[in-house]
């Protein structure tokens, strides 16, 4: 493997509502019965109460960082009324992190808030941004020691979530529910581009928490944007700069003032002349039906740095679904090499963070498998994959060589 800073994160990253369980005050945990064909998440992988096995399975394997978050229907139960409880219960997580010499990488909005949000009108609420400052605001008092905040997951990905979820909730509507996160079985339209009303609604509540988190603590604060790692067709070089717009630049120079940005990659697609190409059934595709393109991480860190050339970058999720580990290791070092390639053009990188830890709730599919840890869903046994052990080792190796020794 190429070698990496001495100071570079080397991480996993969760979810609450994906591995906690029982968020039964979320407004997904509210709109999964209304999913048609949809799993219900019920109780996940239970880290809520095994969040300390997680966190010593990051420590004992050599990675440094663990990415998780924060659930503001927890903290928040009612609109005004703190959990004083459950504010301890996320500041026991971020000691416990801590104590096992593991850097918390903490996330205060990964896709899902309280019921009574949704209830409001959510993200289109007049109220929305006073609300999400509100919880923000109570939120500093626990991130002490927490280097890193990441303000909202994927607000380009959320954009799409509200309308899909308003769909779902829909009485008169028989769509199907497909996770934003995977593509259909068969060839489709793509989806539609997130909707820039709500993406204008959530840079705002970036900027209101950025400030805050800046303000209250000492931690970098940031925000992480899904990337399409575009390439194009000869002649479509205009359609992908319109399209790269509204998918993802629009997000991103809305971090033009961040400490840092952090980037989300999987997949690349492909841009024509009419637009993303959707991508073809094709056996050697991933559990979620995308292509098998591991390099698309160095065009998304590429592509991110050229549109803010002053901020530094996180990788804070890059992954594979596939039941097959040693697929995940190969692809898993193909990414890395394009990220190590990348740095040496001059790209700025600070850290990488796997998804994901656990085989965890995949917004609604509980089949595709991202993590380094599978999960016995009926005894919550956590049973580490050998590319746990591979990336924590790659990881030790880095900070070996920076060191002048050897793991």
């Amino acid at each position: 493997m190429p070698s990496f800073p001495a100071d570079f994160l080397w991480g996993a990253a969760s979810a609450p509502h994906q591995v906690e369980g029982n968020n039964v005050n979320s407004d997904f945990w509210m709109q999964e019965p209304h999913m048609i064909g949809a799993d219900r998440s019920g109780d996940a992988l239970d880290s809520y109460n095994r969040y300390p096995e997680d966190i010593a399975l990051i420590a004992d394997s050599g990675l440094d960082t663990y990415r998780f978050g924060i659930e503001w229907a927890r903290i928040e139960p009612a609109p005004g009324q703190f959990s004083r409880v459950q504010l301890a219960h996320y500041r026991r997580m971020i000691d416990t992190a801590l104590d096992a010499g593991v850097r918390p990488f903490v996330t205060l909005h990964h896709f899902t808030s309280p019921r009574w949000f949704a209830e409001e009108g959510g993200w289109r609420s007049p109220q929305a941004i006073d609300r999400f400052r509100a919880y923000v605001e109570v939120t500093t008092t626990i991130l002490d020691g927490v280097e890193w905040v990441c303000t909202i997951n994927e607000p380009n990905m959320l954009a799409i979530m509200v309308e899909e979820a308003e769909t779902a909730l829909d009485p008169n509507s028989a769509t199907e529910w497909l996770s934003p996160t995977l593509e259909a079985d068969t060839p489709r339209p793509v989806k539609p581009a997130p909707s820039e009303e709500i993406g204008r609604r959530l840079i705002e509540a970036h900027h209101a928490a950025r400030d805050i988190v800046r303000e209250r603590t000492g931690a970098r604060v940031g925000w992480s944007v899904a990337s399409r790692a575009f390439e194009t067709r000869p002649g479509a070089e205009e359609v992908r700069r319109r399209l790269e717009y509204v998918w993802e630049d629009l997000y991103l120079e809305a971090a033009a003032d961040d400490d840092y940005i952090g980037v989300q990659a999987y997949s690349a697609q492909w841009v024509g002349l009419d637009g993303i190409e959707p991508h073809p059934v094709h056996p050697d595709n991933t559990l979620v039906r995308t292509a098998y393109r591991p390099d698309a991480l160095g065009i998304a860190v590429r592509h991110t740095a050229d549109v803010l050339p002053h901020v530094p970058v996180v990788v804070t999720e890059n992954g594979i679904a596939t039941g097959d580990d040693t697929r995940r290791i190969a692809y898993t070092e193909s990414a890395l090499t394009a990220l190590a390639e990348a740095m040496a053009d001059g790209v700025d990188v600070r850290g990488y963070i796997h998804w994901s830890l656990l085989d965890n709730y995949e917004w609604g599919h509980w089949s595709p498998t991202f993590g380094l840890v599978a999960v016995d869903r009926e005894t919550f046994e956590r049973r580490p994959k050998p590319s746990l052990a591979w990336l924590g080792a790659v990881a030790r190796q880095s900070r070996a060589e920076r060191a002048g020794g050897t793991v």
